[in-house]
């Protein structure tokens, strides 16, 4: 039997008829995300003639292109150049990002899974609000629901798989953990991950101006409050969440 080459990274592909997508790694690292979206900026800094969209997955760059406007294989080549200018995998993040604190209510009848989820960790629940509420978890990439972001990574003890149901259904602002990452959701929706907190915030915001307030490369902080200051916080404005920039 011929065994299978490994993959080599980074690596550019076409994808379709009008995409192309450079590739980090074959899953989420810190190094490739940052390269990822380290690498989307200067794509866009670079303006290629012809590209109509860039964005950003948890360890790829994707460009869409006009086919009329623009030559794919010049078009790969010019990546392929840039690709090779620098080490993506230590580039500096892009500028123009924010550290955001969310308050958020982790455990109890908000955070139902908490308790589940910190057992599986190997530590306890009052452990694992600490633990969480310290870390600076990095909006690694935007996707499957308008505006909802993949928080990571969390400590390894956090590499818990996904549940095997979708038995669980959380509201708008709850926030899940699973495999090393947080997702905060935007609307009401089902899902595996473990449901350990509730924030007043939301991610998608229709009539909005920018309708997603969170951006690839923004830090987030999970702020503890009491069950008691979440309603109160659902008409302050951006669910009492603030945000500063980033050096």
């Amino acid at each position: 039997m011929t065994a299978t080459p490994p993959q080599v990274f980074p690596r550019i592909g076409a994808l379709g008829l009008d995409g192309i997508l450079v590739q980090f790694a074959a899953r989420l690292s810190e190094p490739a995300n940052r390269a990822a979206l380290a690498f989307r900026a200067a794509v866009d800094a670079a303006a290629f003639p012809g590209v109509a969209e860039i964005s950003s997955s948890l360890a790829g760059t994707y460009l869409r292109f006009d086919p009329d406007a623009a030559d794919p294989a010049s078009l790969t080549d010019g990546l392929r150049a840039l690709l090779d200018s620098r080490d993506w995998y230590r580039a500096p993040l892009p500028h123009n990002r924010r550290l955001w604190r969310i308050p958020t209510v982790l455990g109890g009848d908000h955070g139902p899974q908490l308790e589940l989820a910190a057992s599986l960790a190997g530590i306890s629940t009052a452990e694992a609000v600490a633990e969480i509420a310290a870390c600076r978890l990095r909006v690694m990439a935007i996707g499957f629901a308008p505006g909802q972001p993949y928080l990571g990574e969390l400590p390894d003890r956090w590499n818990l798989p996904r549940q095997s149901d979708l038995k669980t259904r959380v509201p708008p602002g709850a926030v899940a953990l699973a495999v090393r990452q947080c997702v905060l959701f935007p609307a009401e929706s089902a899902t595996g991950w473990y449901h350990i907190g509730q924030t007043a915030f939301r991610c998608f915001r229709p009539t909005g101006d920018p309708a997603f307030p969170l951006s690839p490369g923004d830090e987030i902080v999970f702020d503890p409050v009491a069950p008691k200051d979440l309603e109160a916080l659902a008409s302050a404005p951006a669910g009492g969440a603030t945000a500063e920039p980033l050096a």
